[in-house]
């Protein structure tokens, strides 16, 4: 299945003097050779789509000789295998997931390679306001949301909570969405005594913010995340700043890790570079359309990848060229 499409056969990303037919009109001035990319995102109502579909937005609209097309997937798990089976040219993938199959850890280790770090994912539960619930260990034996089935949130929560001394699915009633969206319902109707999810701006945790009765978050405190991070170290202290959320009036405290678009082994060099030239060509545009993308810059891909030989060579080559690798 051949998923980058050139609209030319035979030529990759170039422009020249082509008949088209847009709208029914054929069109014989100078025509675009556009290379469409399939972008899996997850299940509708998340993070991931969307942060996807925004990607989308400006990218094509920055380069027309691009256009990434977003598909709802059911999340990191399932993006990963079809990266690998060149079902999807890039894809959205958590930290956890990533890490494990970059490692190797359960599974061959991946030859998938990041195109960006897209933004850091701080996690913790989210409660109603009115919620008898003051810390995590108060939720021991309640009904948890931890998130969409395939995504990567569980498996940030299963990581936290072992670090901790506690077990997801044996000390919770974990419930695990068929979409992400369905779990504020779930918290403000009572279903569920919180819904677990990660990072700033996540839809679910603004969901809740913005419901008549408000919301309260649930962290790790400073010991919870001390064990944490002695336990799995690959785990970072992240903050979630104050004000990011509706009545959040002081900074939030917690663990989590980058999630990233990952692209195929098989993506060209070209491609590559041509999509991180676009993208960090306009990190100012993207930051003023969705907050979540003010982290994906340059700098941050670099420092968050575990290594840079797993940046994508095209990429690796934009930047040298703008000086964040040697």
């Amino acid at each position: 299945m051949k998923l980058v499409h050139i609209a030319c056969a035979g030529a990759l990303l170039l422009a020249g003097s082509a008949a088209a037919q847009e709208g029914g009109k054929t069109i014989t001035n100078t025509a675009i050779a556009k290379t469409t990319i399939s972008l899996g995102t997850a299940t509708p109502g998340g993070g991931f789509p969307l942060y996807g579909n925004s990607f989308a937005e400006v990218m094509n609209a920055a380069d027309p000789a691009l256009s990434i097309e977003p598909r709802n997937t059911k999340g990191s798990n399932e993006n990963i295998p079809l990266l690998e089976a060149g079902q999807l040219d890039i894809a959205l993938v958590a930290g956890e997931p990533s890490y494990e199959a970059f490692m190797g850890i359960g599974r061959p280790a991946t030859k998938l390679k990041i195109l960006t770090a897209m933004y850091s994912s701080p996690g913790m539960f989210v409660v109603r306001a009115d919620s008898p619930y003051k810390t995590i260990r108060d939720l021991v034996g309640q009904p948890v949301a931890f998130g969409a089935k395939g995504s990567g949130l569980p498996i940030l929560s299963r990581y936290m909570l072992d670090g901790i001394g506690l077990k997801q699915d044996e000390d919770f009633k974990s419930i695990y969405l068929d979409r992400a969206g369905d779990g504020p319902a779930m918290v403000q109707d009572g279903r569920a005594a919180a819904l677990w999810g990660a990072g700033i701006g996540w839809p679910g945790f603004k969901a809740m913010a913005e419901s008549p009765g408000g919301a309260r978050f649930i962290a790790p405190d400073a010991g919870e995340i001390a064990r944490i991070r002695a336990k799995h170290t690959y785990l970072k202290p992240l903050t979630v700043p104050a004000g990011s959320y509706p009545n959040q009036s002081a900074p939030i405290s917690s663990v989590g890790s980058w999630s990233y678009i990952l692209v195929r082994e098989s993506l060209p060099d070209e491609v590559a570079y041509r999509l991180a030239k676009t993208l960090h060509g306009i990190e100012g545009e993207f930051c003023k359309k969705l907050s979540q993308a003010c982290e994906t810059t340059a700098a941050n891909t670099v420092a968050a990848a575990p290594n840079v030989e797993l940046i994508h060579p095209g990429v690796q080559k934009y930047f040298r060229e703008i000086g964040v690798v040697k």
